[in-house]
C-alpha cells in the first residue's frame, strides 16, 4: 500500500495550508470592501441626487420669482399690447432658464409671444395645454404638447388685477426635447463610468436622460423613482428597466413634484473593486512564493520543528498565528528560514488588511477620521469612561467658496483648514471631518473652559491664514462636555454642540460658544 513519506506529507500540508490562508484573506477582504464600495457608492448617489435636486429646485424657484415681477407689472397696464410685447422679449432675454416667453389673456388667448418666430399668437390654447390657465395658480407644469409639436413643460405665474379679476398668465417654456435649462444643469454630469441621471415628472414620464431618445417615455414599476416623485430621498440597489442591476440615489424636486435619480451600474462600481483586489494579489505574489519555495527546501530536513511549523501554518488566520509560530524552536537553518519566510508573508498580509481597514476610518481629502473613526472612537473612550470635550467646527458661508471658484478650490481649502486644526491641536486630541465643511476635535479629560481656549485658538489661526486662491475664511465653533460620570449620551453631548456651533452662527459667525 502506497504511503507518503513525512518529508512529502510535510510538503504537501504545508503548501496547501499557506495557499488556504491567502486565499481566504483575499475572499475576506473582498468580502468586506465590497459591501463598503456598495455602500460609499449608494451614499455618493444619494447626496448627488440631493444636491441636484436642490439645485434644481432653486432654478424652479429663482424663474418662479421673474415671472411673479412680471406678472406684477402687467397687471398695471395689461391692455398695453406693447407692454406685454416688451415684457415676454426682456424676459427672454433677460433669463437663461427658458426657450420662449408667452403671455396668455383671460380667453385662454396667446397675447404675446417671443421669440416671433413661434407662430401661435392670437391662436386659442388647447386642452392639453390649459394647466396654468385651469390652475389659476404659481405652477410648474406637467409635459404636453405645445399646438407647435414640442414636448415642453412651462412655468407659471398667473396675472390679477388689482380689484381680483383674473387677466391671465405669463409662462416661460422648457423645451424637452431641445437645449433647455436641465440639459445646461445636468448635462454636467461625467458619463464615462457608466452612470448617468434622469429626471421624471409626476406621472412617471422621463423628461430629462442623456440620451434624448428617452425623453417623454412612461416609465413603471420602478420602485426607486416611485419613491423619489413621493417626495423620498434616498438610495437603493435597483434593476432599471434594461433589466440592469444599478446602484442609485434619488430625491425629491418639491417645486416641480418631480423626482431626480443618479446611478450608476453595479458591474461598474464592482469593476474598480477586482482592480484593488488584483493589485494586492500581484504585490503579495512574490512574498507567496517565495514562501512556498523555502517550505520546498526545507521539506528535505523534516523534523520535530518543521512538524510543528506544518501544524501551525493551517491556523494562520488565527489572531494568535504570530505568537504560536514564534514559539517554535527552529534550531538548524532551514527550519529557521521557512519560520522567518512564513512570518514575513503573515506580517505583510496583515499590514495590507489593517491598512485597508484604516483607509475605512479616514476621510480621504483631510486624512481626519471619518464617521466611522469617529464612532470607534467614541465607542471606545465610552467603554473607558473617559470624560471629554466636544468642539464643533463650521467654514462660514463655504458654499460661497464652492460657487465662487469651483469645488477644487473648496477642497483646497479643507485641506488647509484640516492642516490648521492639526497644528493647533495636541497628539491626544482626536480630529474628524464630520461631514462637508463640519470638523469635530475631541479633547480627552479637558474642561469646558480649555476647550473654549482651545477652540478660540483654533478660530483666530483659522482667521489669519490666507486661503491660496480663496482668501480669508473664517469658523464658527460650538463647545460642549460629556461628563462619563452622567446620564447624558454622548449622542446629547453631539447634539449640544451643534447646538452651541448654531448659536455662533447667529451671532454673527467667526466666534466660539460654550453650550449652556
Amino acid at each position: 500500500m502506497f504511503r507518503l513519506n513525512l518529508q512529502k506529507l510535510f510538503l504537501l500540508l504545508t503548501v496547501l495550508a499557506v495557499l488556504f490562508t491567502f486565499a481566504n484573506s483575499y475572499y475576506t477582504t473582498y468580502q468586506v470592501q465590497k459591501q463598503r464600495l456598495i455602500d460609499s457608492t449608494l451614499e455618493a448617489n444619494r447626496v448627488y441626487a440631493a444636491k441636484l435636486a436642490e439645485t434644481t429646485n432653486n432654478s424652479l424657484e429663482s424663474s418662479q420669482k421673474q415671472l411673479a415681477y412680471s406678472a406684477a407689472v402687467l397687471a398695471k397696464d395689461f391692455t398695453n399690447e406693447a407692454l406685454l410685447n416688451e415684457e415676454v422679449k426682456r424676459l427672454f432675454q433677460q433669463s437663461n432658464y427658458f426657450n420662449s416667453v408667452s403671455i396668455v389673456n383671460s380667453k385662454a388667448i396667446v397675447a404675446a409671444i417671443f421669440p416671433l418666430t413661434i407662430p401661435v399668437k392670437g391662436n386659442t390654447l388647447s386642452d392639453g395645454a390649459r394647466q396654468s390657465f385651469n390652475t389659476r395658480k404659481p405652477l410648474v407644469t406637467d409635459p404636453f404638447i405645445a399646438p407647435t409639436g414640442r414636448y415642453l413643460a412651462s412655468v407659471s405665474h398667473p396675472i390679477y388685477h388689482e380689484n381680483g379679476d383674473y387677466l391671465g398668465y405669463i409662462a416661460g417654456t422648457i423645451y424637452l426635447n431641445q437645449d433647455n435649462m436641465f440639459f445646461k444643469l445636468l448635462g454636467q454630469h461625467p458619463y464615462n463610468d457608466g452612470s448617468y441621471l434622469y429626471v421624471v415628472s409626476r406621472q412617471r414620464e422621463i423628461i430629462y436622460h442623456h440620451d434624448q431618445h428617452r425623453i417623454g417615455q412612461h416609465i413603471e414599476n420602478n420602485p426607486v423613482l416611485n419613491a423619489a416623485v413621493d417626495g423620498q430621498w434616498g438610495s437603493s440597489i435597483v434593476v432599471n428597466s434594461l433589466g440592469i442591476p444599478m446602484i442609485a440615489g434619488y430625491a425629491h424636486i418639491e417645486r416641480a413634484g418631480w423626482g431626480i435619480v443618479a446611478q450608476r451600474p453595479f458591474e461598474n462600481s464592482m469593476a474598480e473593486l477586482d482592480i484593488q483586489l488584483m493589485e494586492v494579489v500581484l504585490r503579495s505574489l512574490p512574498i507567496l512564493l517565495l514562501t512556498l519555495l523555502l517550505i520546498w527546501l526545507a521539506s528535505r530536513y523534516i523534523t520535530k520543528p518543521l512538524q510543528a511549523l506544518a501544524d501551525h501554518a493551517k491556523d494562520m488566520d488565527k489572531s494568535d498565528a504570530e505568537h504560536n509560530i514564534n514559539q517554535i524552536k527552529a534550531w538548524y537553518f532551514e527550519a529557521f528560514e521557512l519560520k522567518q519566510a512564513t512570518l514575513r508573508g503573515l506580517s505583510t498580509l496583515n499590514s495590507k488588511i489593517y491598512q485597508l481597514n484604516e483607509d475605512s476610518y479616514t476621510d480621504p481629502l483631510t486624512q481626519l477620521y471619518n464617521r466611522r473613526g469617529l464612532e470607534s472612537v467614541l465607542s471606545q473612550w465610552e467603554e473607558q469612561k473617559l470624560s471629554f470635550a466636544i468642539i464643533a467646527l463650521d467654514i462660514d458661508h463655504f458654499k460661497l467658496v464652492n460657487d465662487t471658484f469651483g469645488h477644487d478650490v473648496g477642497d483646497e481649502v479643507l485641506q488647509n483648514l484640516s492642516a490648521i486644526i492639526r497644528r493647533s491641536s495636541n497628539t491626544k486630541a482626536i480630529l474628524c471631518r464630520n461631514g462637508g465643511e463640519e470638523f469635530l476635535i475631541l479633547l480627552p479629560a479637558t474642561s469646558p473652559h480649555l476647550a473654549y481656549r482651545h477652540a478660540e485658538k483654533v478660530r483666530i489661526e483659522i482667521a489669519a491664514f490666507n486661503m491660496p486662491t480663496a482668501g480669508k475664511i473664517t469658523v464658527s465653533l460650538g463647545i460642549s462636555f460629556w461628563d462619563a460620570d452622567s446620564d447624558n449620551s454622548i449622542k446629547t453631548a453631539l447634539k449640544t454642540a451643534d447646538t452651541a456651533l448654531y448659536q455662533a452662527k447667529r451671532q454673527g459667525r467667526n466666534c466660539s460658544v460654550i453650550a449652556e
